[in-house]
């Protein structure tokens, strides 16, 4: 199977500022259902990078709509039971996939904690005095470790293959 990257413009321009929030509200909710209802790890994959680059590139309200939606239904990145049975490789992929929502769970956990997104406004905890870095770093520490939950292996370098 051939991994081709997500097409962004028309969800961007969905999930934007200028947007009501019940839209994009209704975006998040049509990106959990697709995350939810998926058995293949390319798809999820795909979908989980729509939400990682749409809190990298879109407004701060998308965070908190995406913190919203978690405490009023299910947290959406909770993938700890996906598993893509397809192939020996794509249960090799399945294992990055969950370690990837994590990750983006963590992020926004970081968000909620920081009140700032550490990846666009890392600067700002330059300026952070003792007492506030005493009581942030446990939530940095943890999106650290998500990070390094990361790392690519070998196998999932042959997924797309």
């Amino acid at each position: 199977m051939v991994f081709s990257p997500p097409v962004f413009t028309a969800i961007f321009a969905a999930i934007s500022a200028a947007r009501p929030r019940a839209d994009v509200a209704y975006c998040i909710y049509a990106l959990a259902r697709r995350l939810s209802r998926t058995h293949n790890w390319a798809v999820a994959l795909k979908t989980l990078i729509v939400i990682h680059r749409a809190l990298r590139e879109v407004d701060p309200t998308f965070h908190e709509e995406v913190i919203n939606y978690g405490r009023s239904r299910r947290h959406m990145l909770n993938m700890s039971h996906f598993r893509d049975d397809s192939s020996p490789t794509a249960w090799d992929c399945s294992a990055w996939v969950r370690n990837y929502a994590s990750f983006l769970e963590e992020r926004l956990e970081c968000f909620r904690v920081l009140k700032y997104d550490i990846e666009m406004e890392g600067h700002r905890t330059k300026d952070l005095d003792t007492a506030e870095v005493v009581e942030h770093l446990p939530a940095l520490q943890q999106l650290l470790f998500r990070v390094l939950g990361c790392q690519v292996s070998t196998q999932f370098l042959l997924c797309s293959t």
